[in-house]
């Protein structure tokens, strides 16, 4: 689970006569389109910015603080808005306003939206403060400030960080648009386990900023501080107020685990139980894809859909087996029967795969049972080996179209067919599909539901999901403990463990619990039974926790009620009405009693006498946002005029239009996730202006602005105006005058400190496949590529550390760092600064990606944009290379002998390289290893 906030303050100014009880508006500034909107400097100054997060036991308690001061001679709104995880729970908001308080109360949601609806009845638009993207949603709340007012705001949430693919991540989105002079992050972590390791990233960390970050950790403890000096902040001398500070913040870590059984923790009269044992041998697994093929699938989701599962399969274990259903109207299997997943099994399913066309109906119903009767009669066959799990795993982008199109009784035919014996995982490719109807119908099935979202990493959510459930390591886990110990216990079976995750216990102690809590989890292994057994004594796990810089007291009851309801939630998606209801109350009296907003309850936002808007914020559900396409990164509002109002448009596009020489204009648009509306206008009205946006509401690639001549067929008619202007351009396109081509770079630039030549540039000719470029078991680095010869470049360059064990894999569209089965993808020229043990990763918004560490060689990747555009490769510390160095370039780094200029031409030379001769030519060459638009060099030449 990834904890994820963004914090920021938006700006609508108002130039008024005055604000209050039966005063008009006057004439205000009318806001521009803009990418994200302008702060109007020196007006409203933020003058501190903190966030307190104390991360105990894996439970995170975050506050955000934000100090702003209006220092305008007029009123001015500001805008708090933030994101957060998914699965945090707000517990605490509060606006301060000269020095008077007013909270924000938690009331059930039916009672709040009564508050709501009677503000609506007023003429007052009452927003909604909700909004989802795809690891967040959004709070925002606005207040009117009068000349030289302070106001502060405090918001505090809650969550409980899950272990995914063997580590816990804290998200946070920095983005306060202007320096500010106090900005601090602190966060804490105690974990009484120990901290096994711990890392850091950013996406907009310079090497002058990571100098304001400062990371101390001892056994069990770690803290981590950002505070950045306002020079710092400043994109430049001249730039005072724009900030840098536009991003992610990310803190990672994992804990030590040397106990089977588990680790049992208790404070305050509350237990919690953490069970991952380690080096348990995986089980082998029975999975069947059923992949849509509708016609809605087509394009770019078919696309991702085929490169994911190409690489899914090769990850598929020697013991497991498998088979493929494609459907669209109708379903087909790929081979009748389970196979073993033998290279010349996941080659042809490799093949087919790429085979696979969209078109057609959603046929969901058949799909399923089709899959569920394929593993039904490989089990009657005994075709399943013993001890072997079984798992479905559906992807799907719509509703069912043919065949059954019931939900209802889909989701009936599904379990009964299942009948408990397998796991169902259901992915839902956008927002064109029924994430409730998905939902429901993996919880029914002892599986798990999960939205892919249509971007440029949906083949890596993919890949990434199935990682997760790739290495089963228990079945039927059962949890016990004495009854005279403990009561109300959350959730203490569970169907599956899966390797790098975690399952997590909690309850009460009674009052005359023993001194000594024991615990036994019994489950299934590969072949066998087993039986963890562990214990704690409760005095000292009492005093672990009573160290206040670290913790917050009673956390652990808070997070017993926070597993609580959030278990409750989930089983009323598969109970019925009757049974519904009683957890629905069950869970909506925990969430009044702990301060939770919840979807069941809603915080009503107080705002100061006489201004006119109420605001209430609600907990969203994820099938909210159906229909909507939500992106990652930055929201962008888009202004436009509606009479005198500025109203606002949020957008979730994670890139604006870029004009790209080869490409054209080229861009993502910013989709509409959520309008607000404001205060009913107090003015005259104004004219309606439409809102014009600058791309399509879809990824959108154009040509060339002037007709292709060359791909018209030959008998098209062209107007004789049309045809004479054409003719003119290809007249002047042939006799313009010529330009010698530009001096290209090479292949590849190898510094060679110690030899007689400083540098070598070489040229790759011939065309080899993957190649070995570098190898150094000494330097446990390993670098291999493809070099396209026709195109002059690399199609991808993939970097191999041993330790720590990470892989970096570079394409043109992006890099992919995978790490203990883990992948991120980060877009080439956005920043990023991260520090893990044993390396550092940074990459500049030039497009320059270093891997570095003190005693290592540093090998760099850049996506190149002068001539011979593309990937390259940059190596600097070659100095550090060991005499073990191999491969098509480390060759040039064992034993070379540079042999005497020839007497009749001194601009060639031969090469000896471990006893093979290479023919050198002194050429001008271009250097990219400083980036565009590159320096002309002179340099020994050579062609492999």
């Amino acid at each position: 689970m990834k904890c994820f906030m963004e914090f920021c303050l938006r700006l609508d100014q108002r130039l008024a006569w005055g604000w209050g009880p039966g005063l008009g508006l006057g004439p205000r500034s009318r806001p521009t389109l803009s990418f994200p909107p302008p702060l109007v400097q020196n007006d409203i100054d933020i003058y501190s910015l903190t966030v307190d997060s104390k991360v105990s036991s894996r439970f995170a308690h975050t506050v955000v603080t934000s100090r702003v001061v209006n220092k305008a001679s007029t009123l001015q709104e500001v805008t708090f808005q933030m994101e957060l995880p998914k699965k945090a729970f707000i517990t605490n908001f509060s606006m301060i306003i000269d020095g008077v308080t007013y909270p924000g109360n938690i009331k059930e949601k039916a009672a709040a939206q009564e508050q709501y609806s009677a503000a609506v009845a007023r003429g007052e638009s009452a927003g909604l403060v909700k909004a989802t993207g795809r690891k967040t949603e959004q709070f925002q709340v606005s207040v009117s400030v009068a000349p030289t007012a302070k106001v502060t705001f405090e918001l505090v949430y809650e969550e409980l960080l899950v272990r995914h693919l063997g580590a816990y991540e804290l998200l946070l989105k920095v983005q306060p648009q202007q320096v500010v002079k106090h900005l601090q992050m602190d966060i804490y972590i105690f974990e009484p386990q120990g901290i096994s390791f711990l890392e850091t990233e950013s996406t907009f960390m310079t090497n002058e900023l990571a100098e304001a970050l400062t990371t101390s950790q001892n056994k069990t403890k770690a803290h981590v501080r950002f505070k950045p000096t306002l020079s710092q902040q400043q994109k430049s001398p001249g730039q005072q107020q724009d900030t840098v500070l536009d991003g992610n913040f990310i803190v990672r870590y994992d804990v030590d685990r040397t106990v089977s059984g588990g680790c049992i923790q208790i404070e305050n009269g509350y237990f919690v139980h953490y069970f991952a044992p380690e080096h348990l041998a995986t089980i082998p697994k029975n999975v069947i894809f059923v992949i849509d093929k509708s016609g809605s699938m087509r394009g770019r989701k078919i696309q991702q859909t085929r490169e994911a599962l190409i690489k899914i399969l090769g990850d598929l274990g020697a013991r497991d087996q498998f088979n493929l259903i494609s459907f669209s109207g109708e379903a087909t299997q790929w081979k009748p029967q389970l196979v073993p997943a033998s290279a010349k099994n996941v080659n042809e399913a490799k093949s087919y795969a790429t085979g696979i066309q969209a078109q057609g109906g959603t046929n969901i119903n058949d799909a399923i049972l089709m899959a569920v009767q394929l593993l039904e009669r490989a089990n009657r066959e005994e075709l399943l080996p013993a001890g072997s799990v079984t798992l479905i795993i559906l992807l799907t982008d719509g509703d069912p179209t043919a065949g059954e199109t019931n939900p209802s009784r889909i989701q009936k035919n599904v379990q009964e067919a299942i009948d408990g014996q397998h796991s169902l995982f259901c992915l839902g490719f956008g927002f064109d599909v029924s994430y409730t109807f998905l939902e429901k119908l993996a919880l029914d099935n002892g599986g798990l539901a999960r939205r892919i979202y249509e971007d440029s990493d949906s083949a890596l959510q993919l890949q990434d999901f199935y990682q997760e459930v790739a290495n089963p390591l228990m079945t039927s886990v059962a949890f016990e403990y004495p009854s005279n110990a403990v009561e109300a216990v959350t959730q203490d079976a569970f169907r599956l463990f899966f390797k790098g995750s975690e399952l997590v216990v909690a309850g009460k102690l009674r009052d005359q619990s023993p001194d000594v809590l024991s615990a036994k989890v019994r489950g299934q292994l590969h072949m066998e039974n087993v039986t963890f057994v562990t214990e704690s004594r409760v005095a000292e796990q009492e005093e672990a926790f009573r160290s206040p810089r670290y913790i917050f007291h009673s956390f652990m009851e808070r997070l017993w009620a926070y597993l609580t309801i959030q278990q409750l939630l989930e089983q009323t998606v598969s109970t019925l009405d009757a049974e519904k209801q009683a957890l629905e109350a069950r869970a909506l009296n925990l969430s009044l009693s702990y301060s939770f907003v919840t979807p069941l309850t809603s915080m009503v936002i107080t705002k100061p006498e006489g201004q006119e808007q109420s605001q209430v914020a609600e907990k969203p559900v994820e099938n909210e946002n159906r229909h909507r396409n939500v992106h990652s990164g930055h929201t962008l509002f888009r202004y436009h005029s509606m009479g005198d109002r500025a109203s606002r448009i949020t957008g979730g596009s994670s890139a604006d239009p870029v004009f790209s020489k080869r490409r054209g204009w080229r861009g993502q648009a910013g989709v509409f996730d959520k309008l607000y509306s404001f205060p009913t206008r107090l003015g005259p009205p104004g004219p309606l202006h439409p809102l014009h946006l600058p791309y399509p509401s879809h990824r959108t690639t154009l040509g060339p602005m002037l007709p292709d001549v060359m791909s018209r067929p030959s008998d098209t008619s062209f107007p004789d105006e049309a045809s004479h202007d054409m003719d003119l351009r290809i007249k002047e396109t042939t006799t313009a005058t010529t330009h010698p081509a530009p001096i290209q770079p090479p292949s590849v630039i190898l510094p060679l400190p110690g030899q007689s030549v400083d540098r070598l540039c070489v040229d790759l000719k011939r065309s080899q496949g993957p190649t070995n470029l570098l190898s150094d078991p000494g330097q446990g680095i390993e670098v291999t590529g493809h070099y396209e010869t026709e195109k002059a470049h690399f199609s991808w360059i993939e970097v191999t550390f041993k330790k720590p064990q990470l892989q970096v894999r570079a394409s043109p569209e992006h890099v992919v760092v995978t790490r203990s089965r883990r992948s991120s993808a980060y877009k080439w020229k956005k920043t990023l600064y991260s520090v893990m043990p044993g390396l550092k990763m940074t990459m500049d918004k030039a497009g320059l990606l270093l891997l570095s560490s003190p005693d290592r060689v540093t090998i760099g990747l850049l996506s190149w944009d002068g001539p011979g555009e593309g990937l390259r490769l940059l190596l600097r510390d070659t100095d550090r290379f060991s005499s073990h160095i191999s491969g098509t370039l480390g060759q040039f780094y064992q034993d070379v002998l540079w042999e005497p200029l020839a007497a009749a031409d001194d601009s060639k030379r031969t090469l000896k390289v471990q006893g093979h001769d290479h023919s050198a030519t002194r050429e001008l060459k271009l250097d990219y290893q400083e980036g565009p638009p590159g320096t002309e060099i002179s340099c020994w030449s050579v062609e492999l």
